[in-house]
């Protein structure tokens, strides 16, 4: 536990240097003498010397270079201020955003300013813009198709996260629909989570076409797990309105897995539907709870290595006075 404001060094070990002149007086041998591991010249000798007549001049400058010394050990040591800062407050809400990225989020069939747009485009705008809003959530992102990934782990950066949102594209994850897995990734991610509330929001435009995991076996655990899920149906037409007969939005599984996980299941076919969406979700009430302080350091060596700069500036302007 740091107290609000401390002081300390970032490496105290320095301090063992501080014996290291007069050890060196002690045991090693004077220039011209061939016992010692190092040769110490006759100036720096002279200077930590108290033999037995020495002049009040070079007693000053013993005292100077110790000076020195100690002041130059000092700042090696790096002195510092620490002090533990407020981090922004926490909601207390881990949020994991689980996207479909198959291929069917390539089709232009969401109108912008009048003009036809990607799923994905039309997506990536609004998911950017809900998680730029979410400071003092942690914010996660997985996405999906033929299979699932983690984008981007539970952080508060949420600045970092919109900017992984924003290099997404389709096919990321293959062109298949794996809706389980992205549930059952998004709640893997979350299982461990120790926050107030826990929510997994997941957007698909299609249904169901690949991966081992089932999306009603993944609400379950949700339900098990304590996570809401809400779901968005992202698309314009529901499954088995197209003319293939396979193409659309599967609304029941959706729906069904909001209402097994206690979330709330969201129809989308505009542009303007999405983004009310996105708001409502946005709205969400908080759990205030405290977000861990943020340690910050202010060193203060430069004090001491100032002091040490002026003093061998005034011992070297001495000798020269002598000359």
């Amino acid at each position: 536990m740091v107290a609000p404001s401390a002081f300390d060094f970032a490496w105290p070990l320095a301090f063992l240097l501080l014996p290291l002149p007069f050890l060196a007086m002690r045991f090693l041998s004077p220039s011209g003498e061939a016992g010692g591991a190092l040769r110490v010249p006759e100036t720096l000798v002279a200077d930590f010397a108290d033999g037995q007549a020495v002049l009040s001049s070079q007693k000053r400058r013993l005292v100077l270079s110790w000076l020195l010394w100690i002041l130059l050990v000092l700042a090696i040591a790096g002195p510092r201020t620490v002090t533990a800062a407020p981090a922004a407050p926490a909601s207390g809400r881990d949020i994991v955003l689980s996207l479909d990225v198959s291929g069917s989020m390539e089709r232009p069939d969401f109108e912008v300013a009048g003009e036809k747009r990607r799923r994905m485009d039309v997506l990536k705008t609004l998911a950017r813009t809900f998680v730029l809003g979410r400071a003092g959530d942690r914010i996660g992102l997985v996405i999906f198709g033929e299979r699932a990934y983690v984008a981007a782990p539970l952080s508060f950066d949420v600045a970092a996260v919109a900017k992984i949102v924003d290099s997404l594209d389709v096919g990321l994850a293959g062109r298949s629909t794996a809706i389980g897995e992205g549930l059952g990734l998004a709640l893997k991610k979350l299982s461990d989570s120790d926050a107030r509330s826990k929510i997994v929001i997941l957007l698909s435009d299609g249904a169901q076409n690949a991966g081992t995991v089932q999306p009603g076996s993944a609400a379950e655990l949700a339900r098990t797990l304590g996570i809401r899920v809400d779901t968005i149906a992202m698309g314009p037409i529901d499954l088995g309105q197209g003319q293939r007969g396979d193409e659309g939005v599967d609304v029941a599984t959706l729906s069904g897995i909001a209402a097994e996980a206690g979330g709330t299941a969201y129809r989308v076919r505009t542009t303007e539907q999405l983004t009310e969406v996105m708001a409502s979700i946005d709205a969400l009430e908080t759990s205030p709870s405290d977000a861990p302080a943020t340690i910050v350091h202010a060193s203060l060596w430069p004090y001491p290595g100032a002091l040490a700069l002026g003093i061998s500036g005034l011992m070297m302007l001495g000798r020269r006075g002598r000359r």
